[in-house]
């Protein structure tokens, strides 16, 4: 019996699906299969029932699960003990970022971190702003940097890095470029480019659509503010962004205060209530990245 097949088998009992149990504990649902049956043959016993639509755990594997979760919590417990008299941190660490991140002050904090403590193995994620925030809440990810509406969410410690107000974005020659300032009813009278749904700036501008019965049309979408900045250059639609992201297009693109937008958009670092070492030694990186002039 390894510690790591009872790693799995909680992964397994947690996603009830051997896929997302992979993607949990990285490596491949194969190798998962196999150290659950090899674990099963050493208890001689079927732990997970797999022949339903989900892995359901079996009376057997519901009473192995009480000892194996207690078990890897007392290994925990004896690394963390053992560390802290040495003054190493090890373990996991597992950060989020929203896609296509170009903020380098994060870069910087995972360099530095890495350089000081090499025994901690980094995973670095990029997704949604939605699903960062849930992955923070559930745990499985310990830390990420994400983008809300107004004010960080709830249930999370936070650092607000950026707070902005929303800018409409269009080239010279659009009708909307005679002045510096429109109204949201303006702004969407045209096309739309924007960044997905879950991203915090969209956020912001479909509640303030919401708010007065304003339906916009998204004409297109894109991941990166680079590449929703460059359709509304090519006369594709107004980029809804915020006025840092259009800072490179001077000349290209002309930025409008949006008057009825109010809510600003805010990129905040966001963390886990409960910190590991490796956590708590992260966030120094950070704050020191961050706060760095």
């Amino acid at each position: 019996m390894e510690l790591r097949q009872l790693e799995y088998l909680i992964a397994v009992a947690d996603e009830a699906n051997f896929t997302r149990a992979a993607e949990r504990v990285h490596i491949s649902q194969s190798g998962v299969s196999a150290q659950i049956r090899a674990l099963e043959r050493d208890l001689g016993a079927r732990l997970i029932d797999r022949s339903g639509r989900t892995a359901t755990v079996t009376a057997a594997g519901a009473a192995a699960l009480v000892h194996a979760r207690a078990t890897l919590a007392s290994v925990s417990a004896l690394r963390q003990a053992v560390d802290e008299v040495t003054g190493l941190i090890r373990g996991r660490l597992v950060v989020g970022m929203v896609t296509a991140c170009t903020v380098t002050a994060l870069f910087d904090a995972l360099s530095a971190f890495q350089l000081a403590h090499r025994g901690v193995e980094i995973t670095l994620l990029e997704d949604n702003s939605d699903r960062l925030i849930e992955d923070v809440r559930s745990g499985a990810t310990d830390l990420a940097l994400i983008g809300a509406a107004g004010t960080p969410p709830t249930g999370v410690e936070s650092l607000v890095v950026v707070k902005e107000q929303l800018v409409a974005a269009v080239p010279p020659g659009h009708p909307l470029a005679r002045g510096h300032h429109t109204s949201l009813a303006e702004v969407c009278a045209y096309p739309i480019v924007s960044l997905p749904k879950g991203a915090g700036i969209r956020t912001v501008f479909d509640h303030a659509c919401e708010a007065r019965d304003i339906r916009a049309d998204i004409a297109l979408h894109a991941s990166a503010p680079g590449a929703v900045a460059d359709l509304a250059v090519r006369g594709l639609g107004i980029a809804i962004l915020s006025e840092s992201m259009t800072r490179n297009y001077e000349g290209r693109l002309q930025s409008l205060i949006v008057d009825d937008i109010r809510t600003p958009a805010v990129l905040a670092l966001i963390w886990k209530k409960t910190q590991s070492p490796s956590l708590r030694e992260f966030l120094v990186a950070c704050q020191d990245a961050f706060t760095d002039p």
